[in-house]
């Protein structure tokens, strides 16, 4: 026995989800069922979900060292204007 269902969301996440489902062969229908297939065959959602504020530790640690690097060797300027013309210069 089938059912409906019906679910609400914007028209830019649809509409990208089909292009990037039709790029698999699959319809919007095929691949929302592949993955409701998979949340019931592993009890769980099939990708890792975090919050912003709950990176894996290794992550974190990958943000921190790459800002420390940052503020060693990055460049830094007295004015956002000054900024502005060190970005738009880079072409």
């Amino acid at each position: 026995m089938t059912t409906t269902l019906q679910i609400r969301i914007d028209a830019k996440t649809k509409n990208a989800a089909q292009k990037t489902f039709r790029s698999m062969g699959l319809d919007m229908s095929s691949g929302v069922k592949l993955y409701l297939t998979q949340v019931m065959h592993t009890k769980s959602i099939p990708f890792p979900v975090w919050s912003f504020d709950y990176l894996p530790r290794e992550k974190k640690l990958q943000i921190v060292k790459e800002a420390k690097k940052a503020l060693k060797y990055g460049k830094s300027y007295a004015t956002i204007e000054e900024a502005h013309r060190d970005i738009l210069s880079e072409k």
